[in-house]
């Protein structure tokens, strides 16, 4: 197991691990201030699992239509975004059953925010389309969870908002690897 650390301590911080004292001031009066902390990569793991599961819960929970799950808007979402998808295609990026699939496209059908239309190409394919509604109920919940988060990130210090803007680029790494 790996352990990942705080730069070195020096040998006289060390002897209190509690504690390691600087020098600060004109005076070169001394501080004391906590040793760095060592966490492994285990426990790291376990510590970023549960940050980022709770954070993104309480993100999703910001959106226009609250009678719509999850998976229903995800596929919305994913249709917005791409454009016109066949049942298969929702499914599989989905990773879920066709049938699955169908019952969400069903729910989104009948609240009028896709609808269905054969392929240009072949007649037999139906592809899903999201509507205006449907293209309206995206950009709305993604402005309303963009101003939630923005709200809590504007009452944080610029140390902390860097250092979360270099933390999400090692998680979007850490997503796409």
């Amino acid at each position: 197991m790996l352990n990942i650390m705080t730069p070195p301590i020096s040998t006289a911080a060390r002897a209190d691990t509690s504690a390691a004292p600087t020098i600060s001031g004109p005076a070169a009066e001394v501080r004391t201030e906590p040793a760095p902390r060592r966490i492994t990569t285990h426990e790291l793991s376990g510590n970023l699992r549960v940050a980022v599961a709770r954070l993104s819960r309480r993100i999703r929970a910001e959106k226009a239509d609250g009678a719509l799950s999850d998976g229903q808007y995800s596929v919305l979402a994913l249709l917005h975004r791409e454009g016109e998808k066949t049942l298969s295609e929702l499914a599989d990026h989905e990773r879920v059953t066709p049938p699955s699939m169908n019952r969400t496209v069903n729910k989104l059908e009948s609240a009028g925010y896709v609808v269905r239309r054969a392929s240009a190409d072949d007649r037999r394919k139906v592809l899903f389309v999201p509507t205006d509604a449907g293209r309206d109920l995206v950009k709305e919940t993604r402005r309303r969870r963009d101003a939630w988060l923005d709200r809590r990130l504007a009452k944080l210090p610029s140390e902390t908002r860097s250092l979360l803007a270099d933390a999400a680029e090692v998680m979007r790494e850490l997503a796409d690897s």
